[in-house]
């Protein structure tokens, strides 16, 4: 179970909340979600982009639950309510690492009356950027990941014994779907010896396009169907041994065709890998029965 490690005072920003998640939910916990009302967590700047791009996110996408909008401020006090459930960015580390590297999570878990908040149960949590990020480099993508997120939900609740460590690592299995797409990447966020067209189609043989980041969220506004986009949360050059998620999710469906990470070193940078690469060349799509 995930552990507050700072007292929360209510003047704080609610970026500041910070846990440990390790907690998995189960089949009971799905069963309760499901007649919540879901409060979404904003931050007390009125003009944050992070609170412009959830709200269109949620009024956009979310229908599994009844839901609102409130402010952290009030978040203390409802949280206590096992009737509710929230969604909320918090600032993570896990606690089997001993750096404590943080990452911010997009976090839907359950109301109930804890000790702290820090011990409310995640139903489902989602890396977003590594703490300390600018959020414009990561909100832009918070209605894909809201969308995600919520099919995920609705998945997990239909086949709870699903759920495990590895739970993401499901949508591996349909990996050779983005064979039929155009996967967007950004220059920077790939190993230097997969930065050239060349080095690309050497091990990918399929559409691919190197683009901007105003690009990616140009298709995912446009909810293009057809554009897959690479999400990687890593530690941009800030330390080692911190976690490197790789995901690669659709602009316009939501779906995750890919799912992975690991620990920066020597060897693994801070990036989408040329073994990541191949393994997506070389995958083959399951025969229908």
């Amino acid at each position: 179970m995930k552990k507050l490690l700072i007292l929360l005072v209510i003047l704080i920003p609610f970026s500041a909340l910070q846990a440990q998640r390790e907690y998995l939910p189960t089949a009971e916990d799905l069963e309760i979600f499901a007649s919540t009302k879901t409060y979404v967590v904003l931050e007390d700047n009125p003009i944050s982009e992070y609170n412009f791009e959830i709200t269109d996110a949620v009024n956009k996408y979310w229908d599994i639950t009844e839901y609102e909008f409130i402010k952290f401020s009030e978040f203390k006090e409802k949280s206590l309510d096992k009737t509710s459930s929230f969604l909320y960015l918090a600032i993570v580390s896990f606690e089997k690492d001993k750096s404590l590297t943080r990452y911010n999570f997009l976090c839907l878990s359950l109301g109930g009356d804890y000790p702290t908040l820090g011990e409310m149960k995640d139903v489902v949590n989602i890396p977003v950027s590594f703490y300390g990020v600018d959020e414009e480099n990561y909100a832009y993508k918070l209605g894909t990941l809201v969308n995600f997120m919520q099919k995920h939900v609705k998945l997990i609740m239909e086949d709870p014994d699903m759920v495990s460590q590895n739970v993401f690592k499901h949508y591996n299995d349909n990996m050779a779907d983005i064979q039929n797409k155009t996967l967007y990447l950004v220059k920077d966020e790939l190993e230097k010896s997969i930065r050239t067209e060349k080095a690309i189609k050497e091990v990918y043989p399929y559409r691919f396009k190197f683009v901007t980041r105003e690009e990616i969220k140009e298709a995912i506004m446009n909810k293009e169907e057809d554009i897959v986009f690479l999400h990687k949360v890593g530690p941009e050059g800030v330390r080692l041994s911190a976690r490197v998620y790789k995901m690669l999710i659709g602009a316009g469906d939501g779906h995750f065709y890919y799912f992975d990470f690991h620990k920066v070193n020597a060897k693994k940078p801070d990036a989408l890998l040329l073994s990541d690469l191949k393994k997506l060349g070389k995958a083959k799509k399951k025969k229908t029965q």
